[in-house]
């Protein structure tokens, strides 16, 4: 069976997400993965919905480290850990495009984690050339273009499932980002500005369309290259949204969760 073919095996379900409170997406990760796993759900792309700016940060890092937590209160936006690796991200609803792929185990089996990488984002890279966006997966876990880095994956092996999720720059308020995340905090100037500009691409600076034509567009390339009979349009049920609701205020909206120290 080819690489591609593997993708066909599976009925895929579609999830265009409701906007939620921050900390709800990450409790919606952890109990779709769940329910792939045991095989009480699909296989589902999931896009995120979302109402407010956040600051995501990566299982491994430290709030204090990555966040200037007096600018984020002073500004309004909300600070959140992800169960998954990976960088701290400053995210505007309007300029950012978040999807999660929950598939079991055996869509990955044999791969190493930079292949793994790679395969499940190269519909991504397709959808976006068909744009005439020249864009091309960077390992380990970036897809970038001439423009600059597009975006990024990350991804979690548990209960039996792959969870792995992209969050791509549409757009991006680059001063304002530099005063959220400590990078570049001690420089903090035009130049420093300019300097970020040059190394992002966002989608919107390379197409003309809008954002949630580039969505269609990639749900329709998903669709046409991943499965055999198209997508399921699909919603939460109300048992996997109260379930992440519970797991939202138990474990991933708290502050234990949020300041953990790896």
């Amino acid at each position: 069976m080819s690489l591609e073919d593997r993708w066909k095996r599976y009925r895929w379900r579609l999830i265009r997400g409701e906007p939620v409170d921050p900390p709800v997406n990450v409790a919606i990760d952890e109990v779709l993965t769940r329910r792939v796993g045991s095989g009480e759900r699909p296989p589902t792309l999931r896009f995120w919905g979302r109402h407010k700016d956040e600051v995501v940060i990566g299982r491994f890092q430290s709030v204090s480290n990555e966040v200037n937590e007096e600018e984020a209160r002073r500004e309004g936006v909300e600070i959140i850990r992800r169960t998954t690796g990976g960088g701290a991200m400053f995210v505007e609803p309007g300029n950012i495009i978040t999807f999660s792929i929950y598939a079991p185990l055996e869509l990955v089996a044999g791969m190493s984690t930079v292949d793994s990488y790679a395969f499940l984002d190269e519909w991504v890279v397709e959808a976006f050339r068909s744009l005439g966006i020249e864009a091309y997966y960077e390992p380990i876990n970036d897809i970038s273009s001439k423009n600059g880095k597009i975006g990024g994956a990350a991804q979690g092996r548990a209960h039996g499932a792959v969870l792995h999720h992209d969050t791509l720059s549409y757009e991006i308020d680059t001063a304002r980002m530099l005063r959220i995340l400590r990078i570049g905090q001690e420089k903090l100037s035009d130049k420093a500005i300019q300097s970020a500009e040059k190394r992002v691409g966002p989608l919107r600076r390379q197409t003309s369309l809008p954002r949630e034509e580039i969505i269609e567009h990639m749900i329709e390339t998903f669709a046409g290259r991943n499965t055999a009979d198209g997508l399921t349009e699909d919603t939460l049920t109300p048992e996997e949204l109260a379930e992440a609701e519970r797991l939202t205020r138990e474990l991933y909206g708290t502050r234990d969760w949020i300041y953990s120290i790896p």
